[in-house]
């Protein structure tokens, strides 16, 4: 499920926020366990930007994913880029 996660994922909620806001995601993974209110404000951002909302089983596991020693709540996965 978290296989497309690679090394220019964008991590961390705050990040993905602005990279949503600037068009450049094209699906965001997001924690189960993360709190009500941070879900709503990346679910409503990413509706709004026309991101696809993937499901994350937990905040450890996706922080895992990304290679990283902490867990995440949400990471990005950017858009392919077209040159």
């Amino acid at each position: 499920m978290l296989e497309d996660i690679g090394k220019n994922a964008i991590i961390g909620s705050k990040q993905v926020m602005r990279a949503m806001q600037e068009g450049k995601l094209q699906r965001v993974y997001l924690a189960n366990n993360v709190d009500a209110f941070l879900r709503g404000k990346v679910c409503e951002a990413a509706r709004a930007a026309g991101v696809e909302v993937t499901p994350a089983p937990n905040m450890k596991e996706l922080g895992q994913a990304c290679r990283i020693d902490v867990g995440a709540a949400c990471v990005g996965i950017p858009r392919e880029r077209r040159e």
